[in-house]
């Protein structure tokens, strides 16, 4: 369950929410929505992202939706201490991205008295579970898993296939190189992408 307000308002703590799925499930948009609420209670946020994610533009995060929020591009994950003195929120997108300091910066934060709000691809395309994403849903008070739906059944989908022939585990892309499937549709095209490799190979 998810709690935007701690019980007790001695407590001077904060806490750390991650919001993970897969490729086109709304981690993005559920991210910038939880920040324009904070940012409409006259509450000091800041944004963050990975400086290597320029697909929309360079300062802002902004979701598949076109929903857009005002973030600060930042080549490693110690760059968000500095820069986050002061604020009552402060939002991270494409966590995966990151070095494994993001957790203890993420940590800190929230032991700070921030409320850090997370977002991020929990696997890769591959399927395993991707960078720092599962020490900070380990270490987060709330975890919340979004889905896309499978392009090829309708049902709900929580892997990113990737089309394109790449093999690096860091790639940006869009509906082009990536597509949302479910369990079955993913292990599906995995064997349907290995026989055509073997095929090739043999040629």
């Amino acid at each position: 369950m998810f709690l935007e307000n701690p019980v007790n308002h001695n407590e001077q703590f904060g806490w750390i929410e991650v919001i993970c799925g897969s490729m086109f499930s709304g981690k993005t948009e559920e991210l910038i929505r939880r920040l324009k609420r904070a940012q409409f209670a006259k509450q000091k946020i800041e944004i963050f992202k990975p400086a290597i994610d320029k697909r929309y533009h360079d300062e802002y995060v902004i979701s598949h939706d076109a929903n857009e929020i005002r973030s600060t591009p930042v080549t490693s994950a110690s760059s968000i201490r500095l820069l986050a003195s002061g604020c009552d929120v402060v939002g991270i997108d494409e966590a995966q991205f990151f070095d494994d300091e993001i957790v203890q910066v993420c940590n800190e934060l929230a032991n700070s008295g921030i409320r850090v709000v997370v977002a991020g691809l929990d696997m890769d395309f591959k399927g395993n579970p991707f960078g720092p994403m599962p020490a900070l849903m380990a270490t987060a008070e709330y975890v919340t898993k979004v889905h896309a739906i499978c392009t090829r059944t309708g049902n709900l989908a929580n892997y990113s296939f990737r089309k394109a022939a790449s093999e690096d585990i860091v790639m940006l892309g869009e509906i082009e190189e990536y597509e949302p499937l479910s369990r079955a549709a993913y292990y599906d095209a995995m064997r349907e992408a290995e026989r055509l490799k073997l095929e090739k190979n043999n040629q």
